[in-house]
């Protein structure tokens, strides 16, 4: 593979992840209405310093703002036991808040997990 090659290679994997964030930004912005979104307590730098796993459930509760395990788990189609742990993990790393309401577990992402 050439210079060239891997270059190209680069940029396409840069537009990917820059099409995804812009996905997610607009969204979270029009849900709140002003520009000081979640997605900001969780920022770049810190989703890109997670492991893909951890990084796709945090993204997917990002979109959804508050959620149990079960309802992140049919976006992401894994186990629910799997995405209880991935979140377990994230809340014990102080990016996201767990709650319970009744019997059931919420996740929200933590708006101090950005500062």
């Amino acid at each position: 593979m050439s210079g060239s090659d891997k270059f190209e290679q680069i940029i396409a994997i840069l537009q990917e992840i820059n099409g995804k964030l812009d996905r997610l930004l607009p969204q979270e912005r029009s849900n709140n209405g002003n520009d000081s979104s979640l997605f900001e307590s969780l920022d770049v730098m810190t989703l890109l310093s997670l492991p893909d796993h951890l990084r796709t459930t945090a993204t997917t509760l990002v979109e959804l703002q508050s959620a149990t395990a079960n309802d992140v788990a049919k976006m992401t189609h894994k186990e629910r036991a799997v995405e209880s742990n991935y979140l377990n993990q994230l809340s014990r790393m102080g990016h996201v808040n767990k709650y319970r309401k009744g019997r059931k577990v919420y996740f929200s992402i933590s708006e101090e997990s950005g500062n």
